[in-house]
């Protein structure tokens, strides 16, 4: 006698005559839903309305379509503040890419005083933007700054730093630097504890000099890492704020005013609210942009034949 399979009682259709009910899950379903459309959904279709209005503080609304987004690229502030923010995003992300990947090369290697010395280098990272931008300041002081007084014992001039509009932005970038190579080393050391033995074995045996095992295994095989530790950089880069803000509020002038920071400059100080967010929009467009563009190259990146022609 053949077992007849019984139907789940989720899967029964109703029968004639019964209404359809919700399933039992929607309570729980529905504060998570109102939180997203509330926190998430509502704030930015909000702000893409007001990028198609003209709405000053004080003044009624009134609605100028893509009026806003027109402005942009012929407003000269902008686009000096876009120049800006890529440079700083690109010295940002490349140097402390550079010095992570030598950090965890060398902290990778077995020495004594290892553990602490990787406690000590990870201290910039936990400390709070506002308190790093308060000690820079006054190390980059003209007269009073300590690094100037380093740069005295080396026989070289001392600088302006942050108050001359040609070396404010590589200042800024030093402090990135300095507070975020530590979590490049994090991400590359997990990417060299997961690379197995055999291979640096194998260069042993054929001779190979620390070089070129470096450029033909450890690089390949971290690259994975790289691109994460990047993109990371570049997200947290290209929406600095803080730091910024906190050393030099976009001077000397604007020579280091970023788009983050014109925004708020639009918003909060002009009280200009539709191109403020008209700004906003194309700010974070520019961030989605950046980062499927590099998810693009690391899918495209075939990691498993990395290195076969070395």
């Amino acid at each position: 006698m053949k077992a007849i399979a019984e139907v789940p009682p989720a899967a029964a259709e109703p029968a004639p005559g019964q209404e359809w009910r919700p399933p039992s899950y929607w309570p729980f379903v529905v504060p998570a839903l109102v939180v997203v459309l509330a926190v998430i959904v509502f704030p930015w279709v909000f702000t893409i309305w007001m990028s198609l209005n003209e709405w000053k503080v004080g003044s009624p609304t009134t609605f100028v379509g893509f009026a806003n987004y027109v402005r942009m690229p012929n407003d000269p502030r902008f686009v000096e503040a876009a120049g800006h923010t890529l440079l700083y995003t690109v010295l940002s992300v490349l140097l402390p890419l550079i010095l992570g990947t030598f950090a965890a090369v060398v902290f990778h290697a077995k020495f004594p005083g290892r553990g602490f010395l990787r406690g000590v280098f990870i201290m910039p990272m936990m400390a709070t933007p506002v308190a790093i931008a308060l000690v820079w300041t006054m190390m980059f002081h003209p007269q009073l700054g300590v690094l100037n007084y380093l740069l005295s014992l080396v026989g070289l001039p001392p600088q302006l730093w942050v108050f001359h509009p040609g070396t404010v932005i590589p200042s800024l970038v030093l402090v990135e630097t300095w507070q975020w190579t530590p979590l490049v080393m994090l991400i590359v050391l997990g990417g060299l504890a997961a690379i197995p033995t055999e291979p640096y074995e194998s260069a042993q045996i054929d001779g190979a000099s620390v070089w070129q095992v470096f450029r033909y295994i450890t690089l390949p095989l971290i690259t994975p890492f790289l691109f994460i530790a990047g993109m990371i950089r570049m997200i947290d880069a290209v929406k600095s704020f803080d730091i910024i803000f906190a050393i030099t509020q976009g001077g000397p002038g604007s020579a280091s005013e970023t788009i983050n920071l014109y925004l708020y400059s639009v918003a909060f100080i002009y009280y200009d609210l539709g191109y403020g967010s008209a700004i906003a929009v194309i700010f974070f467009l520019l961030i989605v942009a950046m980062a499927a563009l590099m998810l693009h190259l690391r899918q495209r990146t075939m990691w498993t034949e990395i290195g076969s022609g070395a």
